[in-house]
């Protein structure tokens, strides 16, 4: 080398320098290359990884390949066998559908009822044989007929009456009913007279279902119906004439009966003959209650009985009742008991006739029924909304009691329960069918409780408005100072009462059962400051335990508690009492005798002053003017009768128009004018006594006098222009109350003066 470049190579001034450039350049070439090289190795060292990387994820990957087509293939084989499941399964419910469809189309067949189904379109998708029957012979109804055309077919063919509307307008209305939301049934009548209900309706998917119903038979039957209610009606109204005329023709002659049994009873006769009058009046007002009760029943049965609401004092009226039975009792030796709630008012707003009745039904049955023991009225009931009351009344009795077989019919009509401990006793057996109607009409509910033998207990509920201020508004009124009581009675009932009563009024009450017990009490070191004692007792009554108590040198006040009104004024007299009460006890008086014994004796009266001179005379008053319009003769003489101790000038008109002509001449005070009579009735002369009337500021009072009790009566007469009205038979009392309520200023009194 070094020779060839000894030979070859010369020197070249400077070569030096560009051969070691030149070597340092290839120096340099030959490191890039090395570098190259070695960041090749590495990319291909990279290149290398990931290329075993992704065969690694494509080897995983082939596997999971393999083995999901495994699967699939497994899956495959699976699905296969389920398809063929599916089919079968799809068959079988292809088969059970087509069987409950042509089970429902033989079903639909089946009916008498035409059905129709219609889709969105109004074109007609199925039918029945009943509903495509009644186009046969007029028109060809298939499948894809639209409901327009029906109807046009309908109209234009007169397949229905349409009471002479023109068929357009018909068939106009017709496609207004269906377009409605809501289709209203709609009754059609065929040129056959057959009635067809059209029932349409719209489904979920927008079909027209159709109804058609042939409703001829109900609506045959609905006119028998009618022709039937038509009929009954008027045998009711024959019925209610027939018992007014009953009412009239009964009470006309029972006026005379019971009007002089009981002017009989007024005379000077003996024992045995009183005994005959009074059985001839009870006898007759028997017979009367007996027309009472059928007619009520009547009135109710036919929803024309009214109730008239008022004021009335509910203690009161149980009070009263008892007073009326009191007899009754007495003769058997039944006590009458009433508990009054005493943080209950008293009055409230009802039908105060009605309420008597109710009570007079349910006390009376109860008395009776029962031969010995206690009857009792209790009372109690809630404040509710309104200012009213929710009323619990019921009546408890120690009678023969009812079986409970027969507990579910002693409300039935005509009915009384039948058996051998009861046979004697007589009735109608429609009180308590009354009582428990009239309740109903009240918005109440009413029940029996009872054991054979051991008594009853007849209740009811009302709600009643009350009718007395919430808070007394009377002036104040002394205080019960009070502070001991002893309460002597032989029955438990009533002295649970009276201790309740008393109680409240802050007093400490002691019971005894008998006379000789109140005497131990006493004689113990007891201290009272009242003493109320049974009248009659057995063993010590009341007036021999007031002796005694005197005779010890009692001072304690004494208040007897006696039905007996004869024997107050003797008792008083002889056991110098404080005072007597009634029984049953009304809770005013207890109160009132118990304030008058807080006070103590009334003071001596002052003197009294000189009389001051005497008055004038009074001018000469003349008789007042009568004038009774009646066209029977013995009611004639049974109302001169009656009022031939008032100091009155009675004249009698044989019927209307005498009355009429008597008015004229006479101008009487009051009339007294019967309803039915010849030539001219009551009403008629009435209208022509007012129409003469008219415009001159005259109005003489005229009361009706009727036989007549059926609802509806009463409205006639008022309406004819009479003021007042009293049913026969006539009560002296009720005359003469009439006539002292008419009686003129310039007329002197028909009664006397009471003394002072």
């Amino acid at each position: 080398m070094a020779e060839f470049c000894r030979k070859d190579f010369e020197w070249v001034p400077g070569m030096e320098a560009a051969l070691s450039e030149k070597l340092a350049q290839e120096r340099r070439a030959r490191l890039a290359a090395e570098r190259l090289l070695e960041q090749k190795k590495r990319e291909l060292f990279a290149a290398n990884q990931k290329l075993a990387l992704h065969a690694r994820a494509l080897s995983d990957q082939i596997v999971k390949q393999r083995h999901g087509l495994q699967v699939a293939l497994t899956e495959a084989a699976s699905l296969k066998g389920e398809n063929h499941r599916v089919r079968g399964d799809l068959e079988r419910a292809e088969s059970v559908a087509m069987i409950a469809q042509r089970r429902l189309w033989d079903a639909l067949e089946t009916i008498q009822d035409g059905f129709a189904v219609y889709d969105s379109e109004l074109r007609l998708v199925v039918a029945n044989k009943a509903y495509l029957s009644f186009f046969h012979g007029e028109i060809a109804v298939t499948a894809g007929v639209t409901y327009d055309s029906v109807l046009k077919i309908v109209a234009n063919h007169q397949m229905i009456d349409m009471a002479g509307r023109d068929p357009l307008d018909w068939h106009h209305d017709m496609i207004a009913r269906i377009k409605r939301e809501h289709i209203e049934p709609m009754v059609l009548k065929t040129r056959e007279g057959q009635h067809i209900k059209m029932i349409d309706r719209w489904s979920d998917d927008g079909d027209l279902v159709c109804l058609s119903q042939n409703i001829t038979p109900i609506i045959e039957r609905e006119r028998e119906l009618e022709e039937a209610r038509n009929k009954a009606e008027a045998a009711n109204r024959a019925k209610s004439a027939f018992l007014a005329n009953m009412s009239h023709e009964i009470r006309t002659p029972m006026n005379g009966v019971v009007g002089m049994a009981e002017l009989l009873y007024e005379t000077d006769l003996n024992e045995e003959q009183q005994l005959y009058a009074e059985t001839i009046r009870s006898s007759g007002e028997a017979l009367l209650t007996i027309i009472n009760d059928v007619l009520d029943y009547s009135k109710i049965e036919a929803e024309r009985l009214r109730l008239y609401p008022e004021q009335f004092d509910l203690e009161r009226c149980l009070h009263e009742i008892m007073v009326l039975l009191q007899p009754s009792a007495k003769d058997k030796g039944i006590k009458l008991l009433v508990d009054y709630d005493l943080f209950l008012p008293t009055r409230f707003m009802a039908d105060p006739g009605r309420m008597r009745q109710i009570l007079t039904n349910l006390i009376g049955n109860a008395v009776k029924f029962t031969t010995s023991g206690h009857v009792l009225a209790r009372v109690v009931g809630f404040e509710r909304e309104d200012d009213a009351y929710e009323l619990h009344v019921t009546v408890e009795d120690t009678g023969i009691g009812i079986s409970a077989d027969n507990i579910d019919h002693v409300f039935g009509e005509f009915n009384q329960v039948e058996s051998t401990s009861n046979r004697r006793f007589e009735g109608t057996g429609l009180g308590l069918a009354i009582t428990r109607q009239l309740v109903l009409l009240m918005g109440g509910s009413v029940w029996v409780d009872s054991n054979l033998g051991e008594g009853s207990c007849f209740g009811f509920i009302v709600t009643l408005p009350r009718a007395e201020p919430a808070e007394p508004v009377d002036r104040p009124t002394p205080p019960v100072t009070l502070r001991a009581a002893l309460v002597v009675d032989d029955l438990l009932v009533n002295r649970v009462i009276l201790e309740r009563q008393l109680e409240t009024y802050g007093l400490e009450v002691t019971l005894c059962r008998t006379g000789a017990e109140a005497l131990n009490v006493i004689d113990d070191g007891g201290q009272f400051d009242v003493v109320l004692t049974d009248h009659h007792m057995p063993d010590l009554d009341g007036i021999e335990l007031s002796k005694r108590l005197r005779a010890m040198g009692h001072e304690t006040p004494i208040l007897l508690l006696t039905s007996d009104n004869a024997a107050l004024e003797q008792a008083e007299a002889d056991c110098n009492l404080f005072g007597c009460l009634e029984k049953p006890v009304l809770r005013s008086d207890l109160f009132r005798m118990l304030q008058k014994i807080s006070v103590g004796p009334e003071p001596e009266p002052l003197p009294e002053p000189e009389p001051p001179p005497p008055p004038p005379p009074a001018p000469v008053k003349r008789q007042m003017r009568i004038l009774a319009a009646e066209d029977n003769r013995t009611n004639q003489l049974v109302f001169g009768k009656m009022v031939k101790d008032l100091d009155i000038e009675l004249r009698f008109a044989g019927n209307g128009r005498e009355a009429v002509e008597e008015w004229r001449k006479y101008k009487p005070d009051l009339i007294f004018m019967d309803i039915s009579m010849p030539e001219m009735d009551g009403r008629e002369a009435t209208r022509a006594i007012r129409s003469e009337e008219f415009g001159t500021g005259a109005h003489v009072p005229i009361c009706a006098l009727t036989a007549h009790a059926m609802e509806g009566d009463s409205d006639s007469i008022f309406e004819a222009g009479l003021d007042h009205y009293l049913t026969k038979p006539l009560k002296k009392a009720a005359i003469t109350d009439r006539i002292k309520a008419h009686q003129p200023e310039e007329a002197r009194p028909v009664l006397p003066e009471p003394e002072e």
